[in-house]
């Protein structure tokens, strides 16, 4: 039911039309029926702290929607208690209020209004699950310190919970909890913002809301995709890979937040920056903030030992290095690897299994194994992860973590072969109608990928990088704005490939410099246009994780550098199967040298960098990191900063640091090899959990098998007869 005060805003806003002229009228009307028919009989619920502006922004929102404006304060509380809602709080205590304030919501119902809560209804969960059952609620997200100087100027001395020793500060910190817990929809409020500007950003974040289409996605070899080819995000987080062969991608690209936006998370923790940048990219009705906020604060929380996840430090000059590797498996993987499990759990079905397939060349086995052994009993019983790796292809350390990560719901195979036929086998059974609907029919068991193929492991990659650019701006070192340089090593491009989306997201990142080992081909790309895999042989190196031919993630560039013209991509890739190269057309090749930078790194010279690392600061980088930094000394401009991305511990290849830096090995041993590396007390220490994975070791089988498609079916079938049971 409409307040008088509701009533008075739309009889104000009838005189202004009947004001203006006719035209004006008519555009007008269509434009409040356009703006109602997004709202239809829910309510639009506004929730956030005192002073965030709700009962203002509500009238707007009213006046720009011509629908009843309701302020639970005034219409609701007042008037059931006949008397203010400060006497109220004064009268009662914080306890009693709280229950009599939830009490009132109960039972008030609406619909089709705007609805300003209180600062406090959040605090009462049964009242605010009946306000949800008709409403979206809208979270008005205002810095705590803007809140602070609203109330002081507004002489606001009670709320809530504060009391002696309790500042409004701390207050706030806590209602952050219970606001994260119930909003489907939040606004950053930024200061200086007017109140038409905050009802702006309400509207078209309700719109999007209620646009299920707006977060969907496409093939890169899409041609002219129309709406029913395209897929959800969960759809998109089970399948992994487009059975036309492409990778997904965002029918209308990522959103881009605004600088002030961007402003606002300077300050901010690694968590609550994830939790703002993700929201915008996973559509609200595919995985709600409440899950999505959960599943964050369990990620990235005691299972990474730094409290800061992926901090940024100061090498040397205008270096940087961005510190990935402090995860449970020691590199960059595990940034999205604790995070898409729990995403991947809660969108598949749950009345199917799942089997995740996963190509590593290193790094992402053990990632992978650990992210999803993680999971809760039920999830891993329907749940299992099938390795593949290169068995003579990677690290001793490397190995041996991968075999310990194997769990009750995780195997690894190695495989006589290197990393490309590991990666080519999986999207043989992916695209194989034959073999998946085999495992369909007999074990009632669906295919699904972790590699960075899967959007949903490509995704959250893209928060550290942002983050990255955030700690330089908190630590001083630039303003925001100010341009910075990213050198990454890459094989398979994904990691360079999230840099490029923060990009598009609103990071000002600059350059892109690729950086690449003695298996350069994508550096030979860059700086030719010519793709062509034709008499390359993949060389084993000291950074085995970029030892890697055919780019995956490549595919997704050049749909973005293409402006989506799946038609090209679908022939570029065409042309690699089967002549084994392409040439990028000149336009996108002119348009590829203005974002990207690609060089290579000697074996000898990633050595020496180790060293000369090491004796200067005394830092070790790990061999994928030293690529990188020999790569950004020789290209980069030095004139503003560059972010080298640290993509794994070091402990992980003792052999290549020792000799790096010229250290007798006494013993073959590789948890010895760490203890002497210990000894001589570098930067950083060695990573605890692969000194413990060490030790155990020994308890670990391996698996080997014949590098055959057919032989590696075989495992598979064989893994799901020892896991589910046939379906008849």
């Amino acid at each position: 039911m409409a307040s008088l005060r509701s009533l008075h805003s739309i009889n104000n806003m009838s005189r202004f039309l009947f004001s203006k002229s006719l035209t004006h009228s008519k555009l007008r009307k269509l434009w409040l029926t356009t703006l109602s028919s997004i709202i239809g009989e829910k309510n639009l619920i506004l929730m956030g702290p005192p002073g965030s502006g709700k009962t203002s922004v509500g009238r707007e929102i009213g006046q720009k929607l011509g629908c009843p404006v309701i302020d639970v304060d005034d219409d609701v509380l007042e008037k059931t208690w006949n008397m203010s809602v400060s006497n109220k709080l004064q009268d009662v205590g914080d306890e009693q209020f709280l229950e009599e304030e939830g009490k009132a919501l109960l039972k008030f119902s609406a619909s089709g209004s705007v609805i300003s809560l209180t600062g406090s209804n959040p605090l009462h969960p049964s009242s605010m699950e009946h306000a949800k059952k008709n409403g979206i609620v809208i979270y008005l997200d205002v810095q705590s310190q803007d809140i602070i100087e609203r109330l002081e100027r507004m002489k606001v001395d009670r709320i809530v919970g504060q009391r002696s020793g309790i500042s409004i500060g701390d207050i706030l910190q806590k209602r952050k909890h219970f606001y994260k817990k119930w909003h489907d929809v939040r606004v950053l409020c930024q200061e200086g913002d007017c109140v038409e500007v905050v009802a702006d950003k309400v509207i078209d974040a309700v719109k999007r809301y209620q646009c299920v289409d707006s977060g969907t996605f496409v093939s890169t070899r899409s041609q002219n995709p129309s709406k029913k080819q395209s897929k959800f995000f969960g759809d998109v987080v089970i399948e992994g890979l487009v059975d036309d062969g492409g990778l997904y991608v965002p029918r209308s690209g990522l959103p881009r937040l605004t600088d002030r936006e961007w402003r606002r998370l300077v300050k901010s923790s690694y968590v609550e920056r994830a939790q703002i940048i993700l929201e915008r990219c996973i559509h609200p009705v595919d995985v709600p903030p409440v899950i999505l906020g959960e599943i964050l604060e369990k990620v990235y929380g005691d299972n990474f030992l730094c409290h800061k996840i992926a901090p940024v430090r100061h090498l040397s000059g205008n270096q940087y290095i961005l510190e990935l590797f402090h995860g449970p498996t020691a590199s960059f993987k595990d940034l999205a690897l604790q995070f898409m499990p729990h995403i991947f759990a809660y969108c598949i079905p749950k009345v199917c299994n799942y089997l995740v397939l996963v190509a590593t060349s290193g790094d992402t086995g053990s990632a992978v194994l650990d992210g999803f052994s993680r999971l809760s009993d039920l999830d891993q019983r329907r749940i299992a992860v099938f390795c593949l790796y290169p068995e003579n292809g990677i690290s001793q350390v490397q190995k041996a973590q991968i075999l310990t990560c194997q769990g009750k719901n995780g195997l690894a195979v190695g495989v006589e072969s290197n990393f490309d036929f590991c990666q080519k086998t999986v999207k043989e059974m992916f695209t194989n109608p034959q073999f998946t609907g085999f495992l369909t029919a007999e074990y009632g068991t669906s295919l699904s990928t972790a590699n960075s193929i899967n959007w949903a492991r490509l995704l959250p990659q893209i928060v550290y990088h942002a983050s990255a650019y955030l700690d330089l701006v908190h630590q001083g070192v630039i303003t925001f704005g100010s341009p910075v340089d990213v050198c990454i090593p890459t094989g398979n491009f994904g990691n360079i490939m999230a840099a490029l989306y923060a990009k598009q997201m609103g990071i000002p990142i600059r350059k892109f410099i690729c950086a690449s080992n003695q298996n350069h081909i994508l550096t030979d790309f860059i700086q030719s246009g010519l793709y062509d895999l034709r008499e390359r042989k993949l060389l084993p190196s000291f950074s085995p994780a970029i030892d890697i031919l055919k780019s995956s993630n490549l595919e997704r560039y050049l749909h973005l550098l293409a402006n989506q013209d799946g038609q090209l991509v679908n022939n570029l890739y065409s042309q690699l199967d089967s002549q084994g190269y392409f040439q990028l057309p000149d336009n996108l090749f002119r348009l590829l040298q203005q974002d990207l930078i690609g060089d290579w790194c000697s074996e000898s010279d990633c050595l020496s960098a180790i060293r000369a690392v090491y004796g200067a600061t005394g830092y070790i980088l790990d061999p994928h990191t030293a690529v990188a930094k020999v790569v950004a000394d020789r290209v980069q401009d030095r004139t503003c900063p560059v972010i080298i991305s640290c993509t794994a511990h070091y402990s992980k290849f003792a052999p290549a640091i020792l000799q790096a830096l010229k250290i007798e090995e006494i013993k073959k041993n590789p948890l010895t090899q760490l203890h002497v590396l210990d000894s001589f007390h570098p930067l950083p220490p060695a990573h605890k959990s692969v000194v413990e994975m060490l030790k155990d070791r020994d308890n670990n089988k391996s698996h080997i098998c014949q590098a055959e498609s057919r032989h590696v079916m075989e495992r598979v079938e064989n893994y799901l007869q020892s896991l589910f049971l046939k379906v008849h």
